[in-house]
Order: C-alpha cells, then sequence, then structure tokens
C-alpha cells in the first residue's frame, strides 16, 4: 500500500521468536506457534514449516539476527514459499527490511487476524469494524512506508504547497477513520436503543463469551435451533448473533452469540468492536464456554477474562460452560488435561448432553423461586396457557372440580403478575437468593 511490497503468497513459513527476559517455556512456544498454524489455515494458506529462534530482544533492523535471516531465506527457498507469517508485531521498518532482503511478503499476526476478520464479515456493521481496524493499524505503517517522501509541488488547482505524499496520506487515513467512526457511533445508537426496549420488557440477556473455537456456535445452535455458521475453524463468527431462548422459571431470554477472543488480540480490533462487546458487557449473565478437550484450556481462560476485564465485564455473573466434555470420555482422547474444576456445567454442544443442566443454572442465575403452589379456578384457562408459555410449569394436577393445582418455578416478576389476579391463589412462596457468580478458573 505505501511502498512496492511481493506479492501475497499462498504457501507460508512461520516464525515464532522466544525472548528471554520473558520467561517464556517451550510448551508455551509450541501452543503459540500451533495457534498461528491455526490462523494461517483459517486464512486459507497452507503451513510449509516453522521455524524458532531464541534471542534476548527484537533486533533493531529485522527483528531476528542475520544468522536467523539467512535460515530463513534458504527455507523459503527449499519449501517453495512465498510467504513468512511473524507470530508477533513489527514495525513498519523492520517489516520492510525482511521484505526487501527476503524477496517475499511479510505478514505479522495482527495482519493475518485482520485479513481473517475482513474475509469472514458479512453485515454491515461487521464489515465496519473490520474497516476501521485495519484503517487504524495502516496508520502505524504510514512511517517509513513511502520511499519517495519528496513535496509535492505548490499552485493554483494542485494540493498546498509543500504538503509530503507522507503528510497526505495521514490526513486521508485521518478522514477515513472519522467517517468509518461515525457510521459505527450510529451502529452503537441503535444497540442502546434496543438494549432500552428489552430493559422495559424485562427481558434478560445472556452472551456466550470464549476463546475462539471453543464451541459457542454450536452450543448458540444447540440452544436457539439456529443456524448460525459454526465450523472446525478459529473465528467462524464474527458478526453476533441474537436469538430468544425459552428457560423453565424465567420465560424467554436473548442469549448472544459473539465473536471469540484469543490471546494478543490486536488492540484495534477491540476498539472496532466496542459497540458489539457492549452487548457483552451489558449482558446479565455470561456463559463463559471453554474447550474443555484443549490441553492450553486454563491458558484460554485467563486470556478471555483478560478481554472480559479490558471491556468492563470482568465482575458480571458468569457460569463456566465445560464445553467438548463427551471428548474427556472418548478413548481415542490423549490430551493429558487435567481435572476439571468441580464448578461450572460439564455439556456437549454436539450430543446435547447437559444442556438441561445449564438451562437450570441459568434460571438460578437469574433469580427464579423455589417451588410455588398456585390454584387456578376452571375458568382461568388463558393464564394456565401464558404459564406454560413462559414455562414456569413444573407439576400440575386438576380436581374434580375443575380447579387447577399448579406447581410452578418462577421469578419474582411473573409472581408479581399473578398476584394481580384476584382469582389465582397462591399456596407457597419462598425466595431462593440468586446464586453468586461462579468462580474463574
Amino acid at each position: 500500500m505505501f511502498f512496492d511490497r511481493p506479492e501475497a503468497g499462498r504457501q507460508a513459513v512461520i516464525l515464532q521468536v522466544t525472548f528471554r527476559q520473558n520467561g517464556a517455556a517451550a510448551a508455551d512456544t509450541v501452543d503459540t506457534l500451533a495457534e498461528c498454524g491455526e490462523l494461517a489455515r483459517t486464512a486459507g494458506v497452507a503451513v510449509a514449516d516453522t521455524i524458532t529462534a531464541v534471542r534476548d530482544h527484537p533486533h533493531p533492523r529485522w527483528f531476528i539476527g542475520s544468522g536467523k535471516l539467512d535460515e530463513i531465506r534458504a527455507l523459503l527457498r527449499t519449501t517453495d514459499s512465498d510467504l513468512l507469517i511473524v507470530n508477533h508485531e513489527l514495525s513498519a521498518g523492520q517489516q520492510r527490511n525482511l521484505e526487501t532482503d527476503l524477496g517475499c511478503r511479510v505478514m505479522t499476526r495482527t495482519e493475518l487476524i485482520l485479513h481473517i476478520f475482513a474475509d469472514r464479515a458479512r453485515t454491515y456493521e461487521g464489515q465496519l469494524q473490520v474497516e476501521l481496524a485495519q484503517l487504524k493499524h495502516a496508520q502505524t505503517r504510514l512511517i517509513r512506508g513511502w520511499t519517495h517522501l519528496d513535496r509535492q509541488k505548490g499552485g493554483i488547482g494542485l494540493r498546498g504547497a509543500g504538503e509530503t505524499q507522507l503528510e497526505m496520506d495521514q490526513r486521508m487515513l485521518g478522514e477515513r477513520i472519522k467517517i468509518t467512526e461515525k457510521r459505527l457511533a450510529e451502529v452503537a445508537r441503535r444497540r442502546q436503543r434496543g438494549r432500552r426496549r428489552r430493559n422495559r420488557s424485562n427481558v434478560y440477556t445472556v452472551s456466550l463469551v470464549g476463546y475462539t473455537n471453543a464451541g459457542k456456535s454450536t452450543l448458540f445452535n444447540k440452544l436457539t435451533a439456529a443456524d448460525v455458521v459454526s465450523e472446525d475453524k478459529l473465528f467462524a463468527t464474527l458478526d453476533p448473533t441474537m436469538r430468544r431462548l425459552p428457560i423453565p422459571g424465567v420465560g424467554e431470554i436473548v442469549l448472544a452469540d459473539t465473536v471469540g477472543f484469543i490471546s494478543q488480540l490486536p488492540h484495534s480490533l477491540i476498539e472496532a468492536f466496542k459497540a458489539t462487546l457492549e452487548e457483552v458487557a451489558n449482558a446479565d449473565l455470561l456463559l463463559h464456554v471453554v474447550d474443555a478437550s484443549a490441553p492450553e484450556r486454563q491458558q484460554h481462560v485467563q486470556e478471555v477474562n483478560a478481554v472480559l476485564q479490558e471491556i468492563g465485564a470482568s465482575e458480571l455473573p458468569t457460569i463456566m460452560v465445560w464445553n467438548k466434555s463427551d471428548l474427556l470420555a472418548s478413548e481415542q482422547y490423549s490430551g493429558g488435561v487435567v481435572p476439571l474444576p468441580a464448578t461450572g456445567v460439564r455439556v456437549s454442544a454436539l450430543t446435547g448432553d447437559g444442556l438441561d443442566e445449564l438451562r437450570d443454572e441459568i434460571a438460578a442465575i437469574l433469580g427464579v423461586t423455589a417451588p410455588t403452589e398456585i390454584v387456578l379456578k376452571a375458568e382461568d384457562g388463558k393464564t394456565r396457557a401464558w404459564l406454560h408459555q413462559q414455562g414456569a410449569v413444573i407439576a400440575e394436577r386438576i380436581a374434580e372440580d375443575g380447579k387447577v393445582a399448579m406447581t410452578l418455578r418462577a421469578d419474582e416478576d411473573l409472581l408479581r403478575r399473578l398476584e394481580g389476579i384476584p382469582s389465582v391463589l397462591l399456596q407457597r412462596r419462598e425466595r431462593v437468593p440468586k446464586i453468586s457468580p461462579l468462580a474463574r478458573f
């Protein structure tokens, strides 16, 4: 964009550098390399090989030393690769120097993630968010981007005297960013209006959060009978989706499927997706979905918690949902994962196991009462049908005189509405305290 760059390739070598002062373990390097490989696969890039390096600090010119640069050049040649993916952030100068010396396209981790997001954004909002993240990232690439920073000629009908190409690009990017931010602000206002309508209707909002590829979309589809795209790829879901979900004793809630998190998530993406992430920060309850079969699940939980902290959602009531629990019982599974914590709910979004227990946990967190006995007159068929529609009926029996005795599991709002019906007789009402947020991993 800002200087002549080699053509983008489709076969890559991945570079991972461990810095001694960070004290990174060898296992961590393997995990991050594997994750970067998954990112490349999601982007449609074939990974020919990987290469690692250990340094005290980044080299100012190439990020790596000259010896490692020669190794990479040889590896690119022997594997017939035309792309180097650096699983780190590079300065604009380092990236340009690597491309010049290696003669191939060099892509950073942030650029790889932005490429995936741009490819998967389908809605107007999602495309705006990705565009804003790309523009803000491009601003950091302007310095030393142009090889011809000569000043433009002034005069009638020309650009202002003395304006350099770099200054012109900065101005154009700044104007484009303002336009995109203005459009996203309107999206945020629409979301706020939607939240106000739900609040006035006393409709709870529950958001699915979790590391990318934890199975959130599969769980979302299983709970709501939706058809959200779910693939065994990172960031299969980008655009947020909401569906209504009936919960026994609570009625219908709104369940939101959100974008997955990942380690070293670019800050520009968090800022760009602020309107979407506000749905998480303003939720009544979070379902933190974790791939229970992943050996690095503890690290995934910590990464998600860090993002929740950044967006102001760390104190919300949270249920840990240990997904893919069916894989733990598989004879073929050999992940070497430590036993799951006692807190949370074990589910399998694929088979449906544990979903009833998850619904019960949601009902408990949102504050339903203990079983309540009511008696309806024979002519109260409309009230009876409404209670069944709300999913509040645990059991019922019809007496000889036509009266209906019902056992309900309901929240305070539903019970207050029943109290306003003169023909309804409340037999027993015991409050169950809301369960405190379950401890995080």
